[in-house]
């Protein structure tokens, strides 16, 4: 059980030299979410994935370490993205065209297992955020935006006035809305700078974007382990058994401890 929520609290990481399996997993319901990829080679082979043949010091010097292809994140959504799980074998060929022939190279993968079942809410800047669920089931986030991205927000256009468009996110709003309503039945907040901070420059408008689910067992759904608060009286989940709050406190001190 302990491993079980181990590996459910936090982000992963997994790499594959050339040749190898790489094997993506995600534990029930949740399904394989991923953040990043690289393919290529960037430190020397006697750092990472050594050469399986013998090579002279004359060949090792001429190892090419700032190879990388810019399909690798393209192919991993391909193969992996919404699913519970998949495994394939690295090589080049997989990536297109190889950018440092003779190079052995290796790839790296960054990902998180989302629920398979989420709602998401876009706060305005000053507006409220309200996040709700169903008697006897309580917040679980999964993830939280205070800023402005690259895309933008449908819910909240911006008005350039002459300012190039640039991303600027707060490091911190996974962390602040985990605290605020992380077990609780709901819970209501504004998209302020007073509650996460200023990311950006002043001028630009920013928006609030919380990713959550609802469930009956709270602390049980993938949040960075890293970020996630100890609790205390005050942060108690609301409307759940004695039990359950117990269980919640095991877990946060579980995760505090590894």
């Amino acid at each position: 059980f302990a491993g079980y929520i181990s590996q459910v609290l936090k982000n992963y990481t997994d790499h594959a030299c050339d040749g190898e399996y790489v094997s993506l997993r995600c534990p029930h319901r949740t399904t394989i979410s991923i953040q990043s990829s690289f393919y290529g080679r960037i430190v020397p082979s006697h750092q990472m994935c050594p050469s399986r043949y013998p090579h002279s010091y004359a060949t090792l010097i001429k190892e090419d370490v700032a190879c990388s292809v810019g399909t690798s994140l393209q192919k991993m959504l391909d193969e992996c993205q919404d699913r519970r799980s998949c495994q394939f074998l690295v090589n080049s060929r997989l990536f297109g065209a190889d950018p440092c022939p003779g190079t052995g190279k290796y790839l790296i993968v960054w990902y998180k297992c989302r629920p398979n079942e989420y709602k998401s809410k876009v706060a305005c800047e000053d507006d409220k955020l309200r996040l709700s669920c169903k008697k006897s089931m309580v917040i679980a986030v999964y993830s939280a935006i205070f800023g402005r991205t690259q895309g933008g927000s449908l819910e909240c256009p911006y008005q350039t006035l002459g300012m190039p468009m640039i991303e600027c996110q707060s490091a911190t709003a996974l962390q602040h809305m985990i605290k605020r309503c992380q077990g609780k039945r709901s819970c209501s907040i504004y998209a302020s700078t007073y509650e996460f901070g200023d990311p950006c420059y002043p001028g630009i408008r920013k928006h609030l974007n919380v990713i959550y689910t609802c469930d009956n067992t709270p602390f049980l759904l993938p949040v960075d382990e890293t970020q996630l608060p100890a609790l205390n009286s005050s942060m108690e989940p609301v409307g759940i058994s004695t039990e359950m709050a117990l269980l919640s406190n095991i877990l946060a001190t579980y995760a505090f401890i590894t």
